[in-house]
């Protein structure tokens, strides 16, 4: 860090000291820069610096200098300055500037005879070209070429021609002067060479924008073949640009190889450029041999180098340009040629020159002294500096480096020869082909457009076999359709729907229509009923009898007219037919689900309008159905009501614009996508619901490819390779490993179900279990309303429109139980007469009139009983008024007597003595009802 501050400081130093004794000073040197090149004059101040610390050079006197800068461009300005700095008495002038001030420095040199050191320089780090500078003759040529000719175009040359081009494109940038390979690009014609030449815009990505743009298919086509074999003669950076741009846009390919040419890359540019590059690529500079033995490399002659200049590892040597080394070496030839004059003591001192004066005489010692220079060389930052008779530097040496297909391009960058203007090329430069393994090849696989391999459904079409070449077919291609499968929905109520709500009705009118008529049957001729019957044939009877034996649950009553067992038998056939046909359609509604999709091929999919369908527009699916659709030569009926529905208004209906679009809009609506059968199969198959299912076409008419740029060297070895892939049956495996027959989902089945059968879920009978709970509900009011009545009704005093009915049932279980008691003399009955208890007889119903009860009519026995209205139902004893009704004369209060107790055989009250109190027959007369001669009431109680 210290030698570099000095190194920047010492500049400064002698520029203020010394610029006071310019005037006195013997040793003056001249310097004119380009104003773009700072780092020239800052390396001319560190030379003049580094030599005047230097006393085995110059020990007495001391360099001093003038610096001024220029406009490359502007001839005029160059010459007035060269003017005034020769006016301040230099014996040399050093000049770093274009090709165009250099002619008119030059002929100002040659006037004046002042030594005039020129260093050709290239704008940016572009390449150079040859500079038209005029020789008069020799005597009057004051100006020495420190920097060697242009070699750019024999060594081009000579590299084309080792690899055997034919046809290639040169692109330059806007800073290079096209006309210094104009003597290349005859020699090549002359040899039947096709080249092209394209312009490098400054803006890049705009040029190859406007090259995507303007260009057709076609064209653009021929262009990237043209981009195969390339020569750039650009700057670095700008080589750098352009190379990013065009392999980021997928305008070179693998095979391609380029040639990048200049003298002024280091080696941090050719790393860079190699790892942006793809193909091959080979890189041609120069470079100055240093000395092997490192401890010599800073150490030329009688001078030392300062060790930032002269190491290779050094920042600031890495930075140097070529003319920063040839403007040091130039004032080391310098510092050397004074010092060779002064020992001589042929020294001719300056004076100031005026070159405006039309009659202002040249120096004379300018002659002596350019001699002095030209004879004279040193060995520094670019190894040797001498010139020849002409006053040319010869010395130059290219180095030709390259990188390999298929290699790591990091580290694959080789030396692969040289070149000098002596020995011209040393090394055998091959351009190695691919080999049929392609071991070590790196491709960059993608499925976008213009790369190098495009692996994709990509079908093998007429059309785009004219963009791109295709190896052979490695899978057939057929047109398939993708379908979203009827969903397996199960209704809570299924149990119903077996039968419509229209039959579910006429069922249930049809129970309640049977039920009456049945009613009314037994009405119009009532059944006899075997003794001990209790079931009445009421309505409500009837209806649920009708009921029972609807759902086979049999029922209670007994009809045994003939016109009831008629009707009955009818109904029971009827209902026996409902039922089975009930069941066995449940069991179908419960087990399979009704296929809502009838769409099982291209056919159905054509006849059939609720379903809209599409493709993605303008691919190939879509072209093969508007061809086979509109095209009079190929028009198929099927493919022409396809077309029709895709392309309804215009197109962007019912079609999409990619494949995933079509895909959603299947899963989520109510849509047919047509697309590639693989394709669609594959979805299907990965998908996680199996909401998919596939047809298509059986026969496959095309096939998929994979697609390289035209007159790619890997057609035939892919294509070799899928025709062994196919003969050793591992793309049969293959297929089976991303198509397999035996996945989850059933491709085929339009109906959302799994290949196993499953147990039904409560979902199928959620139905019933919501009825069964309805009726428990409503079950449980009704118990309530009932309870609530009952309560009610026996809270109240009975009147006389109540208890119009005995309760006979409690009457025949009363004289049951008196029936079972012991053989004693007075439980032995008659059929004409029935003793009963005056309490019996109190807790019967408070009757208003007399009522006949028929209920044993089969036994020919009628019961009549007499029952005043004043008795409660509710009272157990036999009040006074009560048995006022009866002819029993004066009885007992039995509330007091021995009646009290409840008998264990199940009587109200019994005496403990089993005495009863016989109630003697008394007929009643009464006027409204003539019972007694009824021959089915002879018996009354």
């Amino acid at each position: 860090m210290e030698v570099f501050s000095v190194m920047l400081v010492l500049p400064l130093f002698w520029t203020l000291t010394w610029d006071s004794v310019v005037s006195d000073s013997i040793i003056h040197i001249g310097a004119i820069f380009d104003e773009s090149a700072k780092k020239d004059d800052e390396v001319f101040r560190l030379a003049v610096a580094d030599l005047n610390l230097n006393e085995e050079i110059l020990s007495t006197e001391k360099i001093t200098f003038s610096v001024t800068f220029v406009d490359g461009n502007n001839p005029f300005q160059a010459v007035q300055e060269a003017c005034d700095l020769m006016n301040q008495g230099i014996l040399a002038l050093v000049s770093s500037i274009g090709c165009m001030s250099a002619g008119s420095l030059q002929s100002l040199a040659d006037a004046m005879h002042i030594p005039h050191l020129y260093i050709q320089r290239a704008p940016s780090g572009t390449p150079r070209s040859s500079c038209s500078v005029t020789h008069p003759t020799k005597s009057e040529d004051y100006t020495l070429f420190v920097r060697p000719p242009v070699y750019l175009n024999e060594v081009i040359l000579k590299v084309i021609a080792e690899y055997a081009w034919q046809k290639f494109i040169i692109f330059y940038d806007t800073e290079y002067d096209i006309r210094g390979i104009q003597d290349f690009l005859d020699k090549v014609s002359q040899q039947g060479i096709d080249v092209a030449l394209q312009k490098v815009e400054n803006n890049i990505n705009k040029m190859i924008t406007g090259m995507f743009t303007t260009m057709r298919i076609e064209e653009l086509n021929r262009y990237r073949d043209t981009l195969r074999r390339a020569i750039l003669f650009m700057s670095p950076s700008t080589a750098k640009a352009f190379i990013s741009e065009v392999v980021e846009t997928n305008l070179v390919a693998f095979d391609c190889h380029w040639i990048i040419i200049n003298e002024e890359m280091t080696d941090l540019d050719v790393q860079e450029l190699v790892r942006r590059s793809i193909g091959r690529l080979t890189l041609i500079r120069q470079i100055f041999p240093l000395p092997q033995n490192t401890s010599e490399r800073c150490v030329r002659g009688n001078h030392r180098i300062s060790t930032s200049l002269c190491d290779p590892k050094e920042l600031y040597s890495q930075n140097m340009e070529i003319t920063n080394r040839y403007i040091y070496d130039t004032v080391l030839l310098l510092a050397n040629a004074f010092h060779k004059k002064l020992e001589d003591r042929k020294w001719h001192s300056m004076a100031s020159l005026t070159c405006i004066r039309k009659n202002s005489k040249p120096w004379q010692g300018g002659r002596s002294m350019l001699e002095t220079v030209k004879k004279g060389g040193v060995s520094g930052l670019t190894s040797l500096l001498e010139f020849n008779d002409n006053g040319v530097n010869p010395n130059i040496y290219f180095e030709i480096l390259g990188t390999n297909y298929g290699e790591d391009l990091g580290r694959g960058v080789h030396k692969l020869g040289s070149w000098t203007p002596i020995s011209g090329l040393n090394g055998t430069l091959t351009d190695r082909k691919l080999e049929n393994n392609m071991r070590g090849v790196v491709l960059r696989v993608v499925t976008v457009l213009r790369a190098d391999v495009g692996i994709s459904a990509l079908t093998i079409t007429p059309d785009r076999e004219n963009v791109v070449d295709f190896t052979s077919r490695y899978m057939d291609y057929s047109v398939g359709v993708l379908l979203k499968k009827a969903e397996r929905t199960m209704d809570m109520f299924a149990c119903l729907a077996p039968f419509d709500l229209s039959l579910w009705a006429c069922i249930a009118g049809t129970v309640l229509l049977v039920g009456l008529l049945v009613y009314l049957l037994n009405w119009f001729n009532p059944p006899r009923l075997q003794m001990g019957s209790v079931t009445s044939t009421t309505l409500y009877n009837s209806m649920w009898f009708v009921y029972g034996s609807f759902v086979q649950q049999g029922g209670e009553v007994p009809y045994t007219t003939l016109a009831t067992r008629m009707m009955m038998g009818v109904w029971w056939l009827f209902a026996l037919i409902v039922i089975s046909s009930y069941t066995a359609n449940l069991a179908a509604f419960l087990t399979i689900t009704r296929t809502e999709n009838s769409i099982q091929s291209l056919q159905d999919l054509s006849k059939q309008t609720e379903i809209p369908y599409g493709t993605v527009l303008d691919s190939a699916v879509y072209d093969h159905v508007r061809t086979k659709g509109m095209n009079p030569f190929e028009r198929d009926g099927m493919y022409s009501q396809m077309w029709k529905m895709m392309n309804r208004s215009g197109g962007p209906e019912n079609n999409v614009e990619e494949s995933q679009e079509g895909i959603r809009r299947v899963r989520y609506g109510n849509f047919a996508f047509v697309w590639d059968a693989a394709v669609l199969e594959y979805v299907a198959i990965n998908d996680a619901d199996c909401s998919f299912y596939t047809v298509g076409n059986t026969i496959a008419d095309r096939g998929y490819g994979i697609a390289l740029q035209h007159g790619s060297p890997y057609r035939d070895i892919f294509s070799q390779r899928i025709l062994e892939l196919q003969q050793n049956g591992d793309m049969d495996i293959l297929k089976q490993k991303w198509w397999p027959k035996d996945n989850q989902c059933d491709l085929y089945s339009p109906v959302n179900t799994k290949q196993k059968g499953s147990a039904l879920d409560i979902k199928s009978f959620a139905g019933v279990f919501c009825i069964l709970a309805a009726g428990i509900v409503l079950s449980c009011f009704i118990a309530m309303l009932e309870t609530w009545w009952n309560k009610r009704k026996g809270s109240r005093v009975p009147s006389k429109e109540d208890d119009k009915e005995i309760d006979l049932e409690h009457l025949h279980r009363r004289v049951n139980s008196l029936c079972t008691e012991d053989d004693s003399p007075h439980k032995q009955f008659s059929t004409s007469s029935i003793d009963l208890t005056p309490l019996d007889i109190d807790s019967l119903p408070t009757r208003q009139a007399l009522e006949q009860i028929s209920d044993f009519r089969n036994t020919h026995i009628t019961t009549t009983t007499f029952i005043p209205e004043q008795i409660q139902t509710l009272s157990r004893s036999l009040s006074a008024k009560a048995a006022s009704g009866f002819a029993f004369g004066g009885v007992q209060d039995h509330r007091t007597g021995p009646f009290r107790q409840r008998a264990p055989n199940g009587g109200f009250f019994r005496s403990p003595m089993k005495t009863m109190s016989s109630i003697p027959y008394q007929q009643t007369p009464s006027p409204g009802f003539n019972f007694g001669n009824d021959p089915d009431r002879g018996t009354s109680i």
